[in-house]
């Protein structure tokens, strides 16, 4: 039997550089402040990305609630996104796919109860993608596959008042 390491995709999805991502605007596992949710403003906070591999053309963004009652839900999607290492609040940094509210932009953390986990990945990828603005967090991630160079993710929980 072939072990899964000895499959090109496989050693490809484990082999890449760490990504060191923040914010400014909250702590790792802390509480995201209500003006980046739909109890405020609903804007994307500021991100700030460091590690970036010197070979990657472009960077990917993924922010999902896996607390969600059903499945994971979707908030945003950007891809094609300019090296950067600074992510500014409420900025449109590449092209935005379609998140679970059927919208083609950020949708701020809106838990029904309790509280939830709101996982802001950032992927760097050796190439540009060509996808329409329709795609959803899978068609990207399959696009994404065999691409990606560099990955990091900073967590922020979230609860509405009551």
């Amino acid at each position: 039997m072939r072990e899964i390491t000895d499959h090109p995709e496989a050693s490809m999805a484990i082999d890449y550089i760490p990504l060191k991502l923040s914010s400014s605007a909250f702590s790792y596992e802390g509480m995201i402040p209500a003006k980046y949710t739909c109890d405020g403003e609903n804007i994307s906070p500021p991100l700030d990305i460091d590690n970036i591999p010197e070979e990657a053309k472009c960077l990917v963004l993924i922010v999902d609630d896996p607390d969600a009652p059903v499945a994971t839900w979707v908030h945003w999607l950007v891809w094609n996104i300019p090296l950067t290492h600074h992510l500014k609040e409420n900025d449109v940094h590449g092209i935005e796919g379609l998140n679970d509210f059927q919208e083609n932009r950020y949708g701020g953390p809106c838990p029904p109860s309790g509280t939830h986990r709101y996982f802001f990945k950032v992927y760097a990828l050796r190439d540009l993608l060509n996808l329409p603005i329709n795609s959803t967090k899978l068609q990207l991630e399959k696009a994404m596959g065999g691409h990606i160079i560099g990955f990091g993710e900073w967590i922020g929980l979230y609860e509405r008042k009551k």
